[in-house]
């Protein structure tokens, strides 16, 4: 009686504004029964695979959901997209229009990696367009036939911004038995890389002490924030390389190190954050969370941080 219709699965964050869901919704009346067709766009978390719903506890909690009503329309006759003007023409008269403006404040889709051997949903953060019949939009005790749903899982992206000039760190540290100490600076080209492009760590060294410096760690931690009922982080390895470099007492250094961060070096790590993916296409390790700075965000926030160890220093960025 129903079938939902959108001209893509994949929608933008800008950060300071998300892409408009449209889509349409084509209803036969004939075999509604005096119901109604309702329609929903839900943000949620999912913390446990389906299989493990006992007892009527879902491992899944709505972060964001908004509903609406499209048959009989409630709205008038509401100005349409290009999107649904070009989806009516393939439907026809029994396509209804629909759309969902997305918050700011919204994470985008990410999942955790399974076990290879794990089945069923990743743990994560989806988002789900479903349409349904039913008498009212919410009553948990109308029960609605799976024939009279259809749904479609849809991706929230991230969109990485100008680049800006990268990060700086530095660091002084005294040895025992040393009186004078070693001074190490770290920093990026810029401030964005997309997936797949090497990441560039300028490394200067001042080396004052009587120490001789024979290598140079460069790690790339995943910092994955869980909020939900509470903050939880977890931090992942997902590059770290070693470079045989010597460095003299009292001496200067100064080297381009390169370093890449790929999921396809971590595919035996479970819980890496990775991002959202519809059926079982490739995907990546997930975006880095971006925001306006003063929003309260739900869900899995991920941030990545770069490691520069010499002697025992770390310098971190």
């Amino acid at each position: 009686y129903i079938a939902l219709y959108l001209g893509r699965r994949d929608f933008v964050d800008h950060v300071d504004s998300v892409d408009l869901v449209d889509g349409i919704v084509k209803v036969d009346p004939s075999g509604l029964n005096g119901r109604k067709v309702f329609i929903y766009l839900a943000c949620a978390f999912r913390y446990g695979s389906d299989d493990l719903d006992v007892i009527s506890l879902s491992f899944r909690r709505d972060i964001w959901l908004k509903r609406i009503q499209i048959y009989p329309p409630t709205n008038g006759n509401p100005t349409k997209t290009p999107m649904q003007e070009s989806l009516l023409k393939k439907v026809g008269e029994q396509g209804c229009p629909f759309s969902f403006q997305m918050p700011t404040n919204l994470p985008c889709s990410v999942s955790c990696q399974p076990r290879p051997n794990d089945r069923g949903k990743a743990c994560g953060v989806d988002f789900e367009v479903k349409a349904y019949l039913a008498n009212d939009a919410d009553n948990p005790d109308e029960v609605i036939d799976k024939k009279d749903t259809c749904r479609l899982m849809i991706r929230k992206i991230q969109y990485a911004p100008a680049n800006k000039a990268g990060p700086k760190a530095e660091l002084s540290k005294q040895f025992m038995m040393s009186d004078k100490p070693i001074h190490v600076q770290a920093c990026l080209e810029k401030e964005v890389y997309y997936h797949g492009d090497p990441i560039t760590v300028n490394v200067k060294i001042n080396n004052e002490t009587t120490k001789t410096v024979k290598k140079i760690k460069i790690t790339v931690d995943q910092l994955a924030n869980v909020v939900l009922y509470s903050s939880d982080t977890y931090t992942k390895e997902v590059c770290a390389e070693e470079f045989e470099e010597t460095v003299g007492a009292c001496s200067t250094y100064e080297k381009n190190f390169q370093v890449t961060p790929l999921l396809a070096n971590n595919k035996e790590k479970r819980g890496i954050a990775v991002d959202g993916r519809l059926k079982d296409e490739d995907t990546n390790l997930a975006s880095t969370t971006l925001s306006q700075g003063d929003k309260e965000m739900q869900g899995i926030i991920v941030s990545y941080k770069v490691k520069v160890t010499v002697a025992n220093t770390f310098v971190f960025f």
